[in-house]
């Protein structure tokens, strides 16, 4: 995980050892199976409930763990050496408890609804996508029917991960039936306020066992389900670089695996001739270097996260120009290393990484590590990216 073993606090060292066990005993063992059956990982999840770890970011005052951003970090990558399905659905729930936790806690609703994430491990989905938006994020169709203290939503999502699966969802909207594409609000739909139908299959390249057909979300709730902040505020100040960051977590650990796997190549092979080294060696040593600053990248910038958070005098330049460009770059960087790196691995372990019932197969991370790039495209975000850079006046 993120943090050193020795330096880590009990607490940090406890979460480390639950989210370890969970993976070797429970996430390798199915994993296969949630891969070749494109099926949801009930298994995995299950324990991660049974554990508490879905409120592992919500405060302890309201029951939840209280790990930091780092923790999350180094969750999402100690499951994804094991089933990156698994470590992305972890990772896409805590990004929406997250903006709930930065973003609710002024409103009674919301911090009632965190105590009951904490009390039953409910599974949140988001919905962010949507039919004839080409992906943006930040602009909806669909829009909140207010009606007195209800309101009624319609949503036409072209991928909701897991959302058969969830307990609730939390949806983006625009903020009524009358504003602008880009005035949009985050709000919550639990299971008993919505219908979802879902659209289409997900027989997907990789991360299979995400679940991400499409679907028509339909809810009708309280106005208190909709967060109080704007969504472009949460857009800027939680969503994206919190998901920029847990998302490149789970590449770093497809990385590791493969990493792993052509490190016990090589060993075999010097085992084979001792006193030798193989000449797989010079590349291995090669792509760990690459996995080392791909890690290293995830870190700094977690770590500037959470230093201009904690402190008040700085928050606000997690909204400005350039440290949405470094989140970009994080996300570009990271999607682009995976690949790169899974590929060396390819070709350290030959013939033996690519056959799928080899001990040294990394074909599934080849294949979950190519979606990368594809969640946000990362040209969209080379299009943000030299927007802001044209009215930066330092690069």
């Amino acid at each position: 995980m993120a943090q050193a073993a020795e330096t880590a606090s009990p607490v940090d060292r406890a979460l480390r050892a639950q989210v370890e066990e969970i993976a070797r005993t429970v996430v390798a063992r199915h994993s296969d199976a949630v891969d070749g059956e494109a099926r949801f990982p009930e298994e995995a999840m299950a324990a991660l409930k049974q554990a508490r770890l879905l409120s592992a970011y919500v405060p302890v005052a309201m029951g939840g763990g209280g790990c930091s951003l780092g923790d999350l970090i180094g969750a999402c990558e100690v499951l994804a050496e094991h089933c990156a399905s698994t470590a992305m659905i972890f990772a896409m729930h805590q990004i929406e408890v997250v903006c709930l936790v930065h973003h609710g806690l002024s409103s009674p609703w919301f911090c009632g609804y965190l105590r009951r994430v904490a009390a039953s491990q409910r599974l949140i989905a988001s919905v962010t996508s949507e039919v004839g938006m080409g992906g943006s994020l930040r602009t909806s169709v669909c829009a909140v029917e207010r009606q007195h203290e209800r309101f009624r939503l319609i949503k036409d999502a072209t991928t909701i991960s897991y959302g058969v699966q969830a307990d609730d969802l939390l949806i983006t909207a625009r903020a009524a039936m009358d504003a602008a594409p880009g005035d949009q609000v985050l709000l919550l739909l639990q299971r008993d306020d919505f219908q979802l139908k879902r659209l289409g299959r997900w027989d997907a390249l990789g991360m299979r066992g995400t679940c991400s057909a499409g679907g028509l979300v339909e809810g009708v709730a309280s106005v208190e389900q909709i967060l109080p902040a704007p969504f472009g505020e949460i857009a800027a100040e939680t969503m994206v670089p919190v998901s920029h960051l847990l998302w490149s977590a789970v590449w770093c650990g497809i990385a590791s695996s493969a990493v792993g796997r052509a490190a016990a190549w090589v060993r075999a092979e010097a085992r084979k001739k001792p006193g030798t080294m193989p000449p797989a060696a010079l590349r291995l040593a090669e792509v760990h270097a690459e996995l080392q600053a791909m890690r290293a990248s995830v870190s700094a910038l977690a770590s500037e996260y959470q230093t201009l958070r904690s402190d008040p005098a700085r928050s606000g330049e997690i909204s400005a120009m350039a440290f949405a460009v470094r989140v970009n770059n994080l996300k570009v960087s990271a999607s682009r290393a995976v690949s790169r790196i899974v590929e060396a691995a390819l070709q350290i372990c030959g013939i033996h990484g690519y056959k799928n019932d080899s001990p040294f197969s990394v074909a599934r991370q080849l294949r979950d590590g190519l979606s990368a790039s594809l969640m946000v495209a990362n040209d969209r975000i080379y299009a943000a990216n030299a927007s802001a850079l044209l009215v930066q006046k330092e690069i």
